[in-house]
């Protein structure tokens, strides 16, 4: 049982500074061969934060555990908006100016009440996935689109993603920081799940709950980091952005390839439970940030961090029960 934490605990290190290394090097070798900043921004890194979950679930529906991997998605979108907004309000409010973020925000609970309909009936089939996997591909360019417009306008958005992209970075360290990234990050989603399914049978939790918790809280945190740098830096707009595209993600492309990969009939508290708070987390999020001062306030904060504690706390205790 310490092994698998020791284990669990490098898995999840290795993840994170993985993902990192593989944005930093496909933003800087897409830079260097002339993509432009806004197309890098609204895909690479965008996607970035994404990464862990993205080769997470991937292993997980490989390994005939596609539970493990809905659960890494609805928590990690519970955790994004309850978790890490909650603690970065708490920190300091946070101010939505940006008109992407106020087009992003439908579009997020379109998503999810999309994933709402395909999970109704308890199961995640193959041509779903595709389904996901194509309206994502829709998104990106859609996005890139509204973004383009954005920046002509002079977003804050559309700048404050350009000022993470990499500069002076030689293509000889892009691509091999890519490659690094490229094959660390399969090892160490597969060393987290593989830890993580030991933990579970320890104390007696369901492949769901897994997911739910301990790897959709490690997943999540490159959008901690990614949103308390954001803060340090004074771009709310993007702390927001990351998470509503996080989220997006998540839904699009993180719960379409489990279900083109190994389609299963699911949990009966995705749609029973998990999938109620998710759809609430989001709810509060839109009416937070499009309400009539167009900024989440520290109390606000303390609402979506005392959520999500109460969540947590209530999966634990059923599952002590």
């Amino acid at each position: 049982m310490f092994e698998a934490i020791v284990f669990l605990c490098i898995g999840l290190g290795l993840l994170v500074w993985s993902a990192d290394r593989l944005v930093y090097g496909a933003a800087a070798l897409a830079k260097n061969f002339g993509v432009t900043p806004l197309v890098i921004g609204m895909t690479i890194l965008a996607m970035g934060s994404s990464a862990p979950e993205m080769v997470v679930s991937a292993t997980a529906a490989l390994d005939g555990k596609t539970d493990t991997a809905i659960g890494n998605v609805l928590g990690s979108n519970i955790a994004n908006i309850a978790l890490i907004l909650g603690v970065t309000a708490l920190i300091k409010p946070l101010s939505v100016s940006s008109a992407i973020i106020r087009r992003e925000l439908p579009l997020m609970m379109g998503v999810t009440l999309i994933a709402g309909a395909l999970l109704w009936n308890g199961y995640l089939g193959f041509w779903e996935g595709v389904l996901l996997i194509v309206l994502f591909i829709i998104f990106l360019l859609a996005m890139l689109k509204i973004s383009r417009q954005a920046k002509e306008a002079g977003d804050p958005l559309a700048d404050e993603q350009e000022s993470d992209i990499p500069e002076g970075v030689s293509n000889k360290a892009a691509l091999l920081w890519t490659v690094i990234g490229l094959v660390l990050l399969p090892y160490a989603a597969s060393m987290l799940v593989d830890s993580a399914v030991v933990i579970a049978k320890y104390f007696g939790m369901s492949d769901l709950v897994i997911g739910l918790t301990i790897i959709a809280v490690g997943t999540s945190l490159p959008e901690l980091a990614a949103s308390v740098a954001s803060l340090a830096k004074g771009e709310d707009d993007m702390a927001v952005g990351n998470i509503i595209g996080s989220n997006v993600f998540n839904i699009l492309a993180v719960m379409g390839i489990p279900a083109v990969l190994n389609p299963a009939v699911l949990n009966d508290d995705v749609m029973g439970r998990d999938y109620w708070v998710m759809l609430g987390m989001s709810v509060l999020l839109v009416l937070m940030a499009l309400g009539k001062r167009r900024r989440i306030n520290r109390l606000e904060g303390a609402i979506l961090l005392a959520s999500f504690v109460a969540y947590l706390g209530y999966l634990l205790y059923n599952l002590a029960a």
